[in-house]
Parts: structure tokens; sequence; C-alpha cells
């Protein structure tokens, strides 16, 4: 009875740890959308320039959290998930220590590609260690927890770029991040990756994923059924303004408060979709019931005419909740690959969903000045849509696999 006590309190400062990893994850993800602007006005940047050199600094960190999905991804299946744990945690939030005193863009820019490699670790390695530590039956409630506590992180980004001078939201970022470390000094490794680190098994291979054709295949479909979510939160709401003024809204929208509505959303949609796939046991069901409902409201909102500012607000909310299978879809990618594998996978496949948004945005850019900016929603969002169906079409029901197991060396 003492050591099931033991276990239980390791599991539950586990799932605290990688919770509140990622609620600083997404804390600087939307706190950099919320005080760009003002940042780069502080340093001297021209008013006419501020657009693009914001675009330009965006880029830098997505190429961050491109590059760090990968390394980190092979690192946790290499080394360990804790090294990931810690190292990413130490390196985002030194960057955004030294954000907070940046006077010059190309400092800034280093330092959000720095941010970017070092974020893109946490939510893989958490989750891989809660799918990795708790019974197949209840794993399912770990991810759901750190998901839906972790994009609360938003609600926090909001009201301190809102209300802090931009500076001190980088110190608060990173500051969260140094205190996370004395949390993390008393996470254990993953006892499945511990039976495999010091055997010849090939682990962290990318290659693995790519030169065999069915692991390559349902390495792509992970990715693919969460592409939804970001032409939601990157086009759809991040570029509402534009949206509204096409859909005859007369009343000027707030993309920083359409952002966090639609966070606070996510993670109410994290905890329900968490719930049902427990419930119910089944993922995927899930993940085609809540891309349906996200079809649902990018139809309605494309399709509206003369909304208010409140109801596009409350719709925010809906589209939350809707794309809220991000807890279940990164659980998926989790349970799909085996140990040596594992944080491989589960660390890349969200950072290349958001690297997504890059393909997504140019195609919508490119259709756009032909066909208006409603059309290119509607042709853009339904795109999406059909390649996750399809996508989710190719994997396996993964609620209450055994995950004890390694991929081939083929």
């Amino acid at each position: 009875m003492p050591q099931t006590n033991t276990n239980s309190k390791n599991i539950t400062l586990l799932i605290i740890v990688a919770a509140l990893g990622y609620f600083v994850d997404i804390y600087d993800l939307l706190l950099f959308l919320i005080i760009k602007n003002r940042s780069l006005e502080s340093i001297g940047v021209a008013p006419q320039d501020i657009t693009n050199t914001g675009l330009f600094l965006m880029n830098w960190q997505m190429a961050g959290l491109l590059i760090g999905g990968i390394v980190w991804g092979i690192l946790g299946d290499k080394k360990g998930r804790l090294s990931v744990l810690f190292g990413s945690i130490i390196l985002y939030s030194l960057a955004n220590i030294a954000n907070g005193f940046v006077q010059d863009i190309h400092v800034y820019a280093a330092l959000r590609f720095i941010a970017g490699v070092g974020l893109a670790g946490e939510l893989g390695a958490g989750i891989t260690l809660i799918s990795e530590t708790m019974s197949k039956e209840k794993r399912g409630y770990g991810t759901m927890v750190v998901a839906s506590i972790g994009l609360m992180g938003a609600v926090a980004a909001y009201f301190v770029g809102a209300h802090f001078d931009w500076r001190i939201a980088f110190f608060v970022g990173g500051g969260l991040g140094m205190l996370l470390l004395f949390l993390r000094i008393g996470v254990f490794e993953s006892g499945m990756f511990s039976k495999i680190k010091r055997d010849n098994t090939r682990k962290g291979s990318f290659i693995m994923l790519l030169n065999n054709k069915k692991r390559f295949k349902k390495y792509l479909s992970s990715i693919l059924i969460a592409v939804p979510v970001w032409f939601v939160v990157g086009i759809l709401v991040g570029v509402a303004p534009d949206f509204g003024k096409a859909l005859g809204m007369t009343e000027t929208i707030d993309t920083g408060r359409g952002v966090m509505f639609t966070y606070i959303g996510i993670s109410l949609g994290d905890f329900i979709t968490g719930t049902l796939s427990q419930l119910l046991k089944t993922r995927k069901k899930i993940v085609f019931i809540f891309i349906t409902l996200t079809y649902a409201g990018i139809l309605f909102f494309l399709l509206s005419r003369g909304l208010s500012a409140t109801a596009f607000y409350i719709l925010c909310i809906y589209f939350g909740i809707a794309t809220g299978y991000w807890v279940v879809f990164v659980t998926m990618a989790s349970e799909q690959f085996g140990t040596n594998l594992r944080s491989t996978v589960t660390t890349t496949a969200p950072n290349f969903v958001r690297g997504s948004l890059i393909l997504v945005t140019f195609l919508f850019t490119w259709i756009k000045p032909g066909l208006g900016i409603i059309n290119a929603g509607l042709i853009v969002g339904t795109f999406t849509v059909l390649i996750a169906y399809v996508a989710l079409f190719q994997l396996d029901e993964t609620f209450g696999k055994d995950l004890d197991y390694i991929e081939p060396d083929c």
C-alpha cells in the first residue's frame, strides 16, 4: 500500500508539472501576439514597418518551433523524457528573460528563435511521460488535465500583456519557467524508456518514420488530423477584423480578445473530449465528431452576415470547444508508435501542425485576391477538414492500447 501511495504521488506531481509547463508554453505563444506591436514601437521600429517586422519575428519563432520539435523529440527518445523537460524549460526561460532586455530587431529575432526551440519540447515530453507512466485505462485523464490547465495560459497572457509593460510580461514568462524547475526535481523517468535505455534498440531515429511506408503514412496522418485547429486559430480568428468587414460587421473586433476566448474554449474542449474519449473508450470517434463540429462553425461564421462583436466572441468560444480535440490528437500520436520513437512523434507532431499554418496561410493568401476573403476561407477551411477526415480514417483506434513495445528497425 505505501508503494501505491508513492506511485500515486509521483503521477500527480508529473501531471502538475506537465500541465504548468504547457501553461507557460501557451502563455508565451499568445503573449508575443499581444505585445508584439507595442514592443516594436518601443525599440524604435517605424509604424509603417511594424507589420512586416512582426511577421519577420513570427517566422523566426515558428522556425524555432519546427526545428526544436525535431531536436527535442529525438533527444527524448535517445536520452530520456526528463532531459527534454528540463532542457526545454531552461532554454525557454533564459530566452524570455533576455527578451525583456532586447533593444535590437536582430537580437529580438534570435531570441524568438531560441524561445521557439525551447517551447517545442514541453508538451510532447509531458504527454509521452504521462502516456508511459499511467495505466492504459486512465492515461487519457492525465493528458486531458495537462491540456485543459495548460491552455489557460492564454488567459494569463491576455491579462498580463494588457496590464503590464511588455518587458515585464516577458520577465513573468521566464520567471514562471524557472519556478517550474524546482517542481521537476521530483519527477521520475518513464519506466518504459528506462527498460530500453541501455540496449541496442534504435531510438529517436527520424529516418525510421520516413523509410517505412506504413509508418510514414501513420505519422503523416497523425499530424494532418489537427490542421483544422490552426486554420481556425490562425486564419479565422487571427484575421477576424478583415473577415468582419467582408461579412458586414459594424463593430471593431479585438483579435487578442478573440484568441483569448478561443483558447478558453479549447481548454473546455480538451476537458470535454478527454472525458468523452475515456467514458466512450474511443479516440477516433471523438476526433471525428469534433472535426465535424469545427466545420459546422467554419460554415456558420463565413456564411453569416452582420454579427455583433459579442456574438463573434461567443463564436470564438464555440470554435475553441470544437477544436478542443487537441489533447486527444496529441494522445493519439503518442499511442500510435513504440517506445523508441514515441517522444519523437509526440513532440514533432504538434509542432508540425503549428508549422502547417505557414502552408495554410500561403494557400489562403494565394487564392484570396481572385476569389475574395470569404470564398478563400470557405475553400481552405473545407480543404483542411477533408484532409483531416482522410487522415483520421488511416489511423488505428488506440484507446487502451498497450504501449510497452518498440518499433522494428526496418
